[in-house]
């Protein structure tokens, strides 16, 4: 484990967490010491909710030590169960309380006896495992748990009703869950786009599903997991106990999602033998392209074109850097000098698909170094996440947010979904201001509406150079959103040739030598 003031992924309870408190009637016990209970905290605060986290932490402390935590965690767990009467009751330990290498199996056996409610244990492995893993592990834990419990519990005529397909076409949604990304905006936006193809939403998981509903789930004729973060663990579960077909592709961008429509209508055909789904769904895409998205005629508009070659970075998750790559190139013409990613366990995955798309790729999950490649780049543009908008903000680069760890501006109160045809008029809206706002700034600046005054001694480097009175005029004359690139750039040519005033003439003879 590792310390930092900014993480991309967090703690694999976290992960835990954000999916247990998702579901309906469903209480996360959290066993941590002070200072792992922040979870409460900050949902409440991103999110804005109105209830209560449904999330208690069972502290860990010197008297629980001295004593052993079993009888403390087996009292919170029926205490819980008594007062809120949850249908699950999920504990979850810390990367902190692993330490103590507690049989927390056995504490959950005693509990579910004094219990109503089911318990189980998070079957998570803090250390190996960041926050996405564990979210993902413990959504299929959470679905296996309920359909075994089910199949156990009823007669085998009752299951085989269970199990039998809908009568329409139907599909479930995994992986909507708390503290995502625009999450609750795209599940709209997915069950208008079902919707609209003749397909019945089934089930909708984790948010704002309930547990003892999740043996309805193969009722569906197939899965549609829009996020490649969390859900894919439960869609391999549902297809191989269940022979469920599901779609992983996310319908984000025009390409997107009408690569999305046509997996569905590939799934249909060959697996339930309805006929003509391709051509009519072709005909729902050319519609839904030409008068219901604006991206497509934004993109070949005067406004669109002069963002041609731009250069730009993204760096996020694997899911909308992969998806905003392919719509910055294919769509808009745009040039990504990087495209990167935190989750480094999905490494390989995403090397494969922005392969092409990219100059160069960066996996990391240390701030640290994005800003070093941003540095490196200077790009036109970044898309990224609230990271990579403040280090943007430091080196005066527009910044469009696409991608979580986010901020509470990015739970917006009013309908903004980046996935299906409403979210590509987002996206396209989103790129466009993200670049014409810096204009707009540097336009501000020309007619006075900031102060332009420059503080040019920053650092010890700049410090030893002496900019005179005219080269600073000439340097405010530079339009802004280059201008720290070109102070660089000159302050590297003076350090070069051993200069210690920057003068008008320095700074020609700078831009001389770079050509």
């Amino acid at each position: 484990m590792k310390l930092a003031y900014w993480m991309y992924c967090g703690p694999a309870h976290i992960g835990t967490l954000r999916v247990a408190s998702s579901f309906k009637g469903v209480h996360s016990l959290m066993h941590a010491p002070l200072g792992d209970d922040y979870f409460n905290v900050m949902r409440s605060m991103l999110e804005r909710e109105r209830d209560f986290t449904p999330v208690t932490a069972s502290i860990v402390d010197r008297h629980v030590l001295a004593r052993g935590s079993q009888e403390k965690v087996v009292e919170n767990i029926t205490r819980k169960d008594k007062e809120e009467r949850p249908d699950l009751i999920v504990l979850t330990p810390t990367c902190t309380s692993s330490i103590l290498v507690e049989d927390l199996g056995n504490f959950v056996e005693r509990a579910a006896m004094e219990s109503n409610s089911d318990v189980l244990l998070a079957d998570v492995n803090h250390y190996r495992v960041n926050e996405l893993q564990a979210a993902d592990r413990t959504l299929e834990q959470i679905v296996r748990f309920y359909l075994e419990k089910t199949k156990k519990n009823v007669s085998g005529e009752e299951w085989q009703n269970l199990i039998t397909k809908t009568e329409k076409p139907s599909a479930n949604i995994i992986g909507i869950f708390t503290l995502g990304f625009h999450n609750f905006h795209d599940c709209s936006e997915l069950k208008r786009l079902l919707t609209n193809l003749g397909i019945e939403v089934n089930e909708i998981i984790p948010e704002g599903g309930k547990v003892t509903n999740l043996k309805n789930l193969p009722k569906a004729w197939f899965n549609l997991i829009p996020y490649r973060e969390v859900g894919l663990m439960t869609a391999y579960y549902l297809e191989k106990e269940f022979q469920m077909p599901y779609v992983d592709i996310t319908p984000m961008g025009l390409a997107g999602t009408a690569a999305c429509i046509r997996r569905i209508a590939k799934i249909l055909e060959e697996n339930f033998n309805l006929q003509n789904k391709k051509t009519v769904y072709e005909d729902y895409i050319q519609q839904q392209t030409k008068f219901v998205s604006q991206a497509a005629w934004f993109a070949r508009s005067i406004d669109c074109q002069n963002l041609t070659g731009k250069k730009v970075v993204v760096f996020g998750d694997v899911t909308h850097v992969v998806c905003m790559t392919k719509i910055l190139v294919c769509e808009m013409g745009i040039r990504v000098a990087c495209a990167g990613t935190y989750c480094k366990h999905d490494a390989d995955w995403f090397r494969e698909q922005v392969w092409g798309f990219t100059d160069e790729v960066l996996i990391t999950d240390d701030h640290t170094q994005v800003s070093e490649m941003i540095a490196r780049i200077e790009p036109d543009c970044v898309f990224g996440t609230q990271m990579e908008r403040h280090i943007s903000k430091k080196w005066e680069i527009p910044c469009g947010v696409i991608s979580a760890p986010i901020h509470i501006q990015n739970f917006p109160l009013g309908y903004r979904p980046f996935l299906g045809y409403e979210g590509t008029n987002q996206i396209a809206d989103l790129v466009y201001n993200s670049f014409t706002l810096g204009m707009e700034d540097h336009l501000l600046k020309l007619f006075g509406g900031h102060d332009t005054k420059l503080n040019i001694n920053t650092n010890e480097k700049e410090n030893s150079l002496n900019w005179t009175v005219e080269a600073q005029q000439e340097l405010s004359r530079i339009p802004g959103f280059v201008r720290n690139k070109v102070k660089r750039n000159v302050q590297k040519y003076a350090e070069q040739n051993h200069l210690t005033e920057i003068t008008v003439e320095v700074m020609y003879a700078a831009k001389e030598s770079i050509g």
